[in-house]
Formats: C-alpha cells, structure tokens, sequence
C-alpha cells in the first residue's frame, strides 16, 4: 500500500536513531495520510492526502 500524499508527494524518508554513546540505528519517519473523498476535476474520487495539506486547504472535500 502506497504511503505517499497525492497532492505533495510527501512520503516516507529514513535516517539514523542517535543514541547517547553515538550507537546509530536506523529509523524511519512516515508522514500522517489519511484516505478521503475530494473533488478532482470535479468528480470525487477517494484520494490519500497528507494532513498538511488538508490543514492548508490545498484540498477540496466531496461531501
């Protein structure tokens, strides 16, 4: 299943854990998608979009 924002593109990106004696392990940071029905081109469709951009606006709800 795809974790990447439709509008963005925000997906998922990893790095390093750092601990305090500088062991590294690595870890992964997923961005919050949430599945929602939005109008594209006038249609709705259920899309998933990260919830920066719903927070933004930059997406137009199907209610």
């Amino acid at each position: 299943m795809s974790r990447k924002c439709h509008i963005c593109g925000k997906e998922k990106s990893s790095g390093f854990m750092l601990s305090h004696s500088h062991i590294r392990t690595k870890r992964s940071w997923k961005p919050n998608i949430q599945k929602i029905r939005a109008l594209i081109d006038g249609v709705p469709q259920r899309i998933k979009v990260c919830t920066r951009c719903l927070k933004a606006g930059k997406v137009k709800r199907a209610l």
